[in-house]
């Protein structure tokens, strides 16, 4: 694909002026030229517009806030290019993020591609390393041939967008699992999507532990979850696999048996075998964060991964159990 291509550059915004002019600045160093920035401000109360105007972006505004679904469809249905790149206000573009992305979908039969976060997150607290470092692992080590969409930093075909009718506004009226269905609408409809690894941008946010645990439950597992249990369809990829599965139920089982304790101390022998297994089968992980931020960094990481199956799980079974009345009520 020659430089000819355009390539519209699609970014929701809410209040999004702390990290946006940084945002904005990576994507103004691109390598690849040719493209043009839409930026939907959905309803923001800051400066995020004057700065957005200030970068010569084509800004539309909405006048109450309808999540970023709702505003990266706006966004895509004024879009001129061929390829519609969807990117968060907190990430920030390398030089040749663009180029890489129009070079994939020179393969054959490309319609949509995504990337990841790379190894070093512009907040050097724990929980935003650790946050971000984990995202980089599932995506860096999960398969090319995906049947799911990262908006973060994700790519899609116009065509193939509006074939299946873009983004689920109505369903997803807040930050939540909109990207991931969108992907399993294109793949379901014969549409190839991949997860390319060496397209990598920064993230900017900062996390807490508030910030981690309710986006996990409430914006990933729950709807997530309810997402699989409605299709039918349990994705075996991402963090989903085999290994997750079976480590949310030993997390589940060790969890569940630390009560009973005070009246069987055998207990703490199963539970010691459950826990070394459970490294195990997270030694990649924490092999991984051992090799880039050391010892007291792997450490820490291992209990707060363990409450993340804890909820995750947690989450799931949740949703299992509540969706047979879910559909008899509707």
């Amino acid at each position: 694909m020659s430089e000819r291509l355009l390539v519209s550059i699609v970014i929701p915004v809410h209040n999004a002026e702390k990290h946006f002019r940084a945002s904005l600045q990576s994507i103004q160093a691109s390598t690849y030229k040719s493209f043009e920035l839409i930026v939907v401000d959905d309803a923001s109360t800051d400066r995020s517009v004057e700065i957005a105007e200030s970068y010569g972006a084509t800004v539309l505004r909405r006048e109450s806030q309808g999540g970023p679904a709702a505003a990266r469809n706006q966004g895509a249905a004024v879009a001129n290019g061929e390829l519609l790149l969807f990117l968060d206000s907190d990430v920030m573009v390398k030089p040749e993020t663009l180029e890489k992305i129009v070079q994939v979908f020179q393969k054959p039969a490309v319609n949509a591609v995504f990337g990841s976060y790379d190894d070093a997150p512009a907040e050097n607290d724990f929980l935003s390393q650790y946050r971000n470092l984990f995202h980089h692992f599932v995506h860096q080590n999960s398969s090319p041939e995906a049947v799911t969409f990262w908006a973060g930093c994700g790519a899609v075909r116009k065509a193939a967008f509006r074939a299946v009718g873009g983004f689920d506004a109505k369903k997803y009226q807040e930050p939540s699992v909109e990207d991931i269905e969108l992907g399993y609408r294109l793949h379901r409809q014969g549409y190839r999507i991949l997860l390319e690894k060496a397209i990598q941008v920064k993230h900017l946010k900062k996390w807490t532990f508030y910030s981690i645990v309710r986006t996990d439950i409430f914006c990933r597992a729950l709807p997530w979850a309810r997402l699989m249990l409605e299709q039918r369809e349990i994705t075996r990829d991402l963090n989903l696999k085999s290994s997750d599965r079976l480590s949310a139920g030993l997390v589940g089982l060790v969890t569940a048996a630390s009560p009973f304790l005070v009246l069987e101390l055998r207990l703490a022998y199963v539970q010691a075998l459950l826990l070394i297994i459970l490294l195990l089968l997270n030694q990649h992980l924490y092999r991984f964060f051992l090799l880039k931020r050391g010892v007291a960094f792997a450490a820490l990481s291992v209990p707060m991964h363990y409450l993340y199956y804890l909820y995750s799980g947690l989450s799931f079974t949740f949703c299992w159990m509540t969706q047979p009345l879910v559909r008899k009520r509707a």
